[in-house]
């Protein structure tokens, strides 16, 4: 492919990206790998170079463009080579005419960032929220260190505070390091610390999703005890069995909850687990370094069903704690609703429960938790907080 003929398939996946953001349709990702599997021409970089572009042009535009050729144009405002590639030429994007508008660069949506500034984010911990993120990967000790990572793979490094996690360039592969290690941002691995998961515990994944908290609480119990993972969500709580066995995790028990039935499903663990850990359905405002696209899909309404349904799960997990447990509430966002808001009103219904006070190798303290960003701790952006049940 000419590099115009690239500009012009980027133009093309991004108009369709745009439209599936609208309608809350694929993702980025599936829909480029959807493009490129019917164009078997385009080579390794070819892909490669298509691929950056959209994502330069997904970084750039805060708010969702009318057009794929917008954004990139938003690109090309101020990348030379790029704007050298609307040429006319075959298969490339016509010339850019004297009265076309390119999207409007930013962060994120105006009332997004309004919401972010009232959270208590600054113009730069903003900013911040959209740069390129490295590779983090947590090596799994069941079957290793991250000394053998690290020698297998001649790269990366320790995070401080993180005995078992690595840090490498962004495109390093490590598929052929198996079951040995878990892609994972090290800010995901900084809150699930916060469980304290030891051996021979009892413990609920009330949203586990693919597994990958699970995976890390296996490891910190040292595969004894026992843990129950559990989501609504079919597909992705399939894909845990596979990813256990290959890390040798043996305690791992799943079972799938029907949305508005989970407390009737889950009777017979009521009131006997030591740790329940909800990483909550949120915004994702702290992981838009890994998936940009995602500000093109948030409005305010859909914001609030989110905290709603944050505000259900954390009822069904209240339930679920032995006396003196915990009860450990995460989300990817930075969106104080989402987080210290809900612990806040968590608390003010539930007499006698309380906060734990946490001490995390990063974040500072936020309400009743504590709060990581990009910013500041080079990390994806959450917030968790830990909750004693009543004795």
């Amino acid at each position: 492919m000419t590099p115009p003929a690239r500009t012009q398939a980027a133009i093309e996946l991004l108009d369709a990206i745009i439209l599936s953001a609208r309608e809350g349709g694929a993702a980025a990702d599936t829909l480029i790998a959807r493009y490129f599997a019917t164009r078997r021409y385009a080579g390794s970089k070819d892909r490669r170079a298509v691929r950056e572009l959209i994502y330069a042009a997904i970084r750039a535009c805060g708010e969702r463009p009318a057009s794929g050729r917008a954004a990139m144009l938003a690109v090309a405002a101020s990348d030379t080579d790029v704007r050298a590639t609307f040429d006319g030429s075959a298969h490339g994007p016509a010339p850019v005419a004297a009265d076309e508008v390119p999207a409007k660069c930013g962060v994120a949506p105006a009332w997004l960032v309004r919401s972010l500034k009232a959270s208590g984010l600054d113009h730069d911990a903003i900013g911040a929220l959209v740069d390129r993120a490295p590779l983090d990967i947590r090596v799994n000790r069941l079957m290793g260190s991250p000394e053998d990572v690290m020698t297998q793979l001649g790269a990366g490094e320790a995070i401080a505070g993180l005995p078992d996690a690595v840090r490498l360039q962004a495109g390093t592969n490590v598929a052929s390091l198996g079951g040995l290690v878990e892609v994972q941002d090290a800010g995901s691995q900084i809150v699930a610390l916060a469980a304290r998961a030891a051996p021979g515990t009892r413990v609920v994944d009330l949203c586990a999703g693919g597994g990958g908290k699970t995976l890390a609480l296996a490891a910190a119990m040292a595969n004894e005890g026992v843990i129950l993972a559990t989501d609504t969500d079919r597909g992705r709580l399939s894909r845990l069995g596979p990813r256990a066995d290959r890390a040798g995790v043996m305690i791992v028990q799943t079972r799938l909850l029907d949305p508005g039935q989970e407390a009737m499903a889950l009777e017979d663990w009521m009131g006997t687990a030591d740790v329940v850990l909800v990483d909550a359905p949120c915004s994702g405002t702290g992981t838009w370094r890994r998936n940009p696209e995602a500000r093109w899909r948030l409005t305010p309404t859909r914001i609030e069903r989110l905290i709603e349904t944050q505000r259900g799960i954390l009822a069904v997990a209240a339930k679920l704690v032995r006396p003196g447990g915990a009860l450990v509430y995460i989300v990817c966002s930075l969106l104080d609703g989402e987080g210290v808001e809900q612990v806040t009103a968590f608390l003010k219904g539930r007499p006698g429960w309380t906060a734990d006070r946490l001490s995390l190798p990063a974040g500072r303290p936020h309400g009743a938790g504590v709060r990581l960003d990009p910013a500041s701790d080079a990390t994806d952006g959450f917030f968790v907080a830990r909750l004693l049940a009543p004795c």
